[in-house]
């Protein structure tokens, strides 16, 4: 005799051969199990059936009783993660043996009592029945045999659909320890990551307009990311078979193929002097350097543009700001000695150009003073071995930990266990403190003097569920990291190893965020498997060549400006002008708040000033920031970068830093103090433009140079003369010329 099950049915093989007693029992005459209450043999696992059940219904999600802290009466582990206690709560108060029905845990998932989180199902619901079921079978927790989950298979792990193809389901089967699998669509839970497609339960994905998006399929415990382009129909494309720079272009070539997008054409000789500029150095070019260079008939100017500006001092000030940024160079912890010391090591670094691993070892075993030993700062600032742990974890690993503290990550497959495993690596490191000057003595982080990191045999760091030191081992490693006070030098030669390749691939991404606007995998300090790279082939061949170049970061930079795609004009096309992720046009960003400080200053005359400082600097200079303590008597400079956006470093993230727009930020341009004051000194770069000698058209010409690296257009030429040449008082027409271009979309713009 053959038995055909339903598709959702709880009775389909997940058992394999192990007999379901109470459906064999109706099926050849004997009495039904839901009329008995409890029976001998009970049919349902509380793991494989219930768990799923529970998850399902959104019972124990963070918003309802899987909150940290549960919600009424009832607490459960986040999504299921610790079954055996989610089934002491359980029973304690929600189940009814004797009478099922009357289970708080069904009549509040039905709304029959009330019921903060509303309905759940309906009691003629699959749900409902599976749960009354297994109440009435003893609400079990664990059966011996019962089989264990052990691989989750998603089909289709990626696909591209073409117009008018605009749906597919996604198919997820359970694969069990006995060697039975099990269709659990109906059980699983989908989560894309845009909104440009909607999924149905039973994982019926449905376009709602073109693009890509990744769905996170979640059954117990497991998850995998299924990868998915919807295309428009675009009757006629044809590839407009552009000539690959290199081999990044060659794999963007290939998905933009796929995807029937044609890429915007190159940009012209300006535009790339200003973008390589703001991307390097952190500031546009000079009226001279726009115009010899455009003028240049050498078709090899543009690499040899890239190698001129690597070598440039303001090359060295500009991407040591960055590093500052993520290494948390802030006076309040650090002092501004200890501050100046880190940073002058790292710019150091970056005009040597040290390799970049070297430069994460010496950063991850530096101990001594933080006067004498610049990288031991880096620890000074992080004060406990659970933030050591996440910074680490997320500056040079690109994995975001902290979700693990407190319960199993939800997006990954790090553990508290993991968590707390790989915060004992940092457990012992502690501070020597020689002398605190504080400012403010209600503030136990702020120090005020020499302090020296060093490492102490003492232990202070407990796993929350077991209240014992967690054994130090190094993050998805097996084996536990030997004790001794060699510890820092055995992370660092791991985590910057050729074999593990995860750093280099961190790296090279961020460098191709800061180059390129996005990251190819996005936030780039987000690396887990559901977020997956836009370009997996891309960003493979980018690491491999870092490698192989020993961790160079000038080589990088090189390779990226050399490609076709850095070289790409913003202007869209018809196929990818709705396209933001394929890097097949550049995207405009508005220039970083350094850039447009520094870039200002640069064109009007002069560089500004910072509290603090005794001497004026430009803002890529400045070394620390004060994150909390505010300045007593801030400048226009201080002023300025606060508004644009720079970080406080509070965090270890490249996401801290803000460039988003703001209406404060509309005001400072157009009447804050640092333009207005920029604008009406008397000795700045518009007084030779003033002399009445003087043609106006070239005035309004050389402002364009300096501002918009270009000549000005022929409307735009006759315009601004005419207004010059009428204008009553030459100085303040010039004035009012400068205002209107540095607010124009063009300067604001990195294009």
């Amino acid at each position: 005799m053959m038995w055909f099950f339903g598709e959702n049915s709880a009775l389909r093989g997940a058992c394999g051969a192990v007999a379901f007693s109470g459906f064999f029992l109706t099926a050849l005459g004997g009495e039904d199990p839901k009329q008995q209450g409890l029976v001998s043999d009970p049919t349902l696992s509380y793991r494989n059936d219930i768990v799923p059940v529970l998850t399902r219904a959104g019972c124990n999600l963070g918003a309802c009783h899987g909150a940290q802290t549960g919600k009424g009466e009832l607490l459960l582990s986040l999504r299921g993660e610790d079954p055996v206690r989610d089934h002491a709560a359980l029973v304690k108060a929600f189940v009814n043996r004797d009478e099922p029905e009357k289970s708080f845990l069904l009549r509040k998932a039905t709304t029959e009592v009330a019921h903060e989180g509303g309905k759940r199902f309906e009691k003629d619901s699959e749900s409902y029945d599976l749960l009354r079921r297994w109440i009435a079978e003893g609400a079990p927790v664990e059966k011996p045999g019962d089989p264990t989950l052990t691989r989750l298979e998603v089909t289709p792990s990626e696909r591209v659909l073409f117009a008018p193809e605009s749906s597919l389901r996604i198919s997820v089967t359970a694969h069990f320890s006995d060697g039975s699998t099990r269709d659990v669509n109906r059980w699983a839970i989908y989560e894309p990551s845009t909104l440009n497609v909607q999924v149905d339960p039973d994982g019926q994905v449905t376009s709602l307009r073109p693009g890509e998006t990744t769905v996170n399929v979640r059954y117990n415990g497991l998850q995998q990311p299924v990868r998915l382009a919807f295309v428009p129909d675009r009757p006629g494309f044809a590839w407009s078979e552009p000539e690959a720079f290199n081999f990044i272009d060659e794999a963007l070539f290939a998905k933009w193929k796929t995807l029937r997008l044609n890429p915007s054409g190159l940009c012209d000789d300006a535009t790339f002097l200003s973008r390589a500029h703001l991307d390097l150095i952190g500031q546009i070019p000079t009226e001279t350097e726009a115009r010899a260079f455009v003028a240049d008939p050498d078709p090899g100017k543009r690499a040899r543009l890239i190698e001129g500006l690597m070598e440039r001092p303001e090359f060295a000030d500009f991407w040591a700001l960055k590093w500052a940024d993520l290494l948390r160079l802030e006076e309040k912890v650090l002092d501004n000695k200890g501050v100046a010391a880190f940073h002058g090591w790292i710019r150091e670094a970056v005009a040597n150009n040290q390799p970049i691993d070297r430069f994460a070892r010496e950063i991850l075993t530096a101990l001594g003073s933080t006067y004498e030993v610049a990288p031991a700062n880096y620890y000074r600032a992080l004060r406990s071995a659970d933030q050591r742990a996440e910074a680490v974890a997320q500056i040079f690993l690109g994995t975001r930990l902290n979700c693990a503290k407190c319960h199993n990550h939800p997006f990954e497959r790090w553990t508290m266990d993991d968590y707390y495993q790989f915060s004992a690596v940092f457990d012992g490191i502690d501070y020597d403190i020689k002398e605190n000057k504080r400012y403010d003595k209600n503030d136990k982080n702020n120090f005020v003097g020499e302090q020296v990191v060093k490492l102490v045999e003492k232990r202070e760091l407990k796993h929350p569920r077991t209240n014992a030191p967690p054994e130090p081992r190094l993050l998805g490693e097996s084996g536990a990291l030997a004790a001794g006070d060699k510890r820092l030098e055995a992370l660092g030669d791991w985590l910057t190893s050729p074999e593990h390749p995860l750093f280099a691939r961190v790296q090279v991404n961020r460098i191709w965020f800061h180059l390129m606007g996005r990251g190819l995998v996005d936030p780039v300090d987000d690396f887990r498997a559901t977020n997956p790279p836009v370009n997996p082939a891309l960003l493979d061949a980018l690491t491999a060549d870092f490698v192989k170049s020993g961790f160079d970061l000038r080589h990088a930079i090189r390779t990226i400006c050399a490609s076709r795609a850095y070289q790409l004009d913003s202007l869209p096309n018809e196929t990818n002008a709705d396209d933001e992720t394929n890097f097949a046009r550049a995207l405009p960003r508005r220039l970083g708040a350094e850039q447009l400080l520094d870039s200002i200053h640069l064109a009007l005359g002069g560089q500004p000033r910072f509290e603090g400082y005794d001497r004026p600097m430009r803002a890529a200079q400045v070394p620390g920031v004060r994150a909390v303590y505010r300045p007593k008597a801030p400048t226009h400079g201080d002023t300025f970068l606060h508004l644009f956006g720079k970080p406080p470093r509070l965090t270890n993230s490249d996401t801290e830093r803000a460039n988003d727009t703001s209406l404060a930020q509309v005001f400072e341009l157009t009447s804050g103090g640092t333009l207005n004051t920029l604008l009406t000194e008397p000795k700045n770069a518009l007084a030779p433009l003033a002399d009445p000698a003087l043609e106006p058209a070239v005035a309004v010409d050389r402002l364009y140079w300096s501002l918009l690296t270009r000549a000005p257009g022929g409307e735009e030429l006759s315009a601004y003369t005419e207004h010059l040449t009428r204008a009553t008082d030459r100085r303040q027409a010039l004035e009012d010329i400068a205002w209107s271009l540095v607010n124009a979309k063009e300067f604001l713009l990195r294009r």
